[in-house]
């Protein structure tokens, strides 16, 4: 059985620690109601940008567009927006599975890392990172999801990869949050006409349909980089609230039983300490 300062040294020690992870929760319900406020205010937008290009695609019947169509390079990019910091539960491990147990084979996965956590492990797993963008997970702006969505477009269009992907945490509510891996480009118009309304009145383009998609297409897709960057963040400060949430329950549960270990090896020892007494006054007489 420990001894008495044994069980004093660790119940101090979670003691302080089950601290550290309250104060770690507050912060991060903190983050978590601004980052969900933005998640819910921007959403309509990007919501209706995937409804837009549904049902110009729907309308428009078959289109030969390089965005549209696969490039002839087996290298497939992947946006993998993870977390600068841990302790936030299975938020980056989910993300990073998805990848490596995903269909995309290591050789052909460029990495496109936002997010060290990320960036770390799949470098660690032997995939090749194409560049790293972990200073934008701190504080997404618009303008950063247009410089990846302007470096990615770029290796597509000169034919350095023939498909793009982008892994990052849908953000359901305060509680749920589902990792994601969905394909950018090229644009599925089959999979987009289903999803968008039954009007299938033709969509007539001016200018022509290629210049049209040529400014349509990146905005769409810099749209879902942005949208997903601010879901992340949402999904990443919940997924810590959460996880120290539980760290703090379990700290607390954890110094109740060390409380009860400590009390009775206390009051053994005052046991032992009168028997000796006694022991030792019959002894005397």
């Amino acid at each position: 059985m420990a001894s008495m300062r044994d069980i004093k040294r660790r119940r101090d020690s979670i003691q302080s620690t089950g601290q550290i992870t309250k104060a770690m929760k507050l912060v991060s319900t903190v983050k978590l109601q601004k980052a969900k406020g933005k998640a819910e205010s921007t959403r309509p937008y990007f919501d209706l940008m995937y409804e837009t290009v549904c049902s110009m695609l729907a309308k428009s019947g078959n289109i030969n567009h390089k965005y549209l169509t696969a490039g002839e390079s087996s290298k497939k990019a992947v946006i993998v927006i993870t977390a600068n910091r841990g302790l936030a539960g299975g938020y980056n491990s989910n993300i990073t599975k998805l990848i490596t147990n995903g269909d995309i084979p290591k050789e052909d996965a460029l990495i496109y890392a936002i997010g060290r956590k990320g960036k770390d492990t799949l470098e660690r797993k032997g995939y090749t990172i194409q560049a790293d963008y972990s200073d934008v997970i701190d504080n997404p702006l618009y303008t950063d999801a247009k410089a990846i969505c302007d470096e990615v477009l770029e290796a597509f269009t000169n034919g350095e990869i023939g498909e793009i992907y982008l892994a990052y945490t849908s953000f359901k509510n305060t509680v749920v949050h589902e990792p994601k891996l969905i394909q950018l480009l090229p644009v599925d118009a089959k999979q987009l006409q289903s999803d968008a309304n039954a009007d299938t009145t033709p969509m007539n383009y001016e200018p022509e349909e290629d210049e049209a998609l040529n400014m349509i297409i990146p905005k769409y897709v810099c749209s879902l980089i942005y949208g997903a960057l601010i879901e992340a963040v949402a999904s990443e400060n919940g997924a810590r609230m959460q996880a120290m949430d539980n760290a703090t329950s379990n700290a607390d549960e954890m110094i109740s039983d060390l409380s009860l270990k400590y009390n009775r090896a206390r009051q053994g020892s005052i046991t032992q300490e009168l028997t000796e007494i006694i022991a030792g006054a019959n002894a005397i007489e």
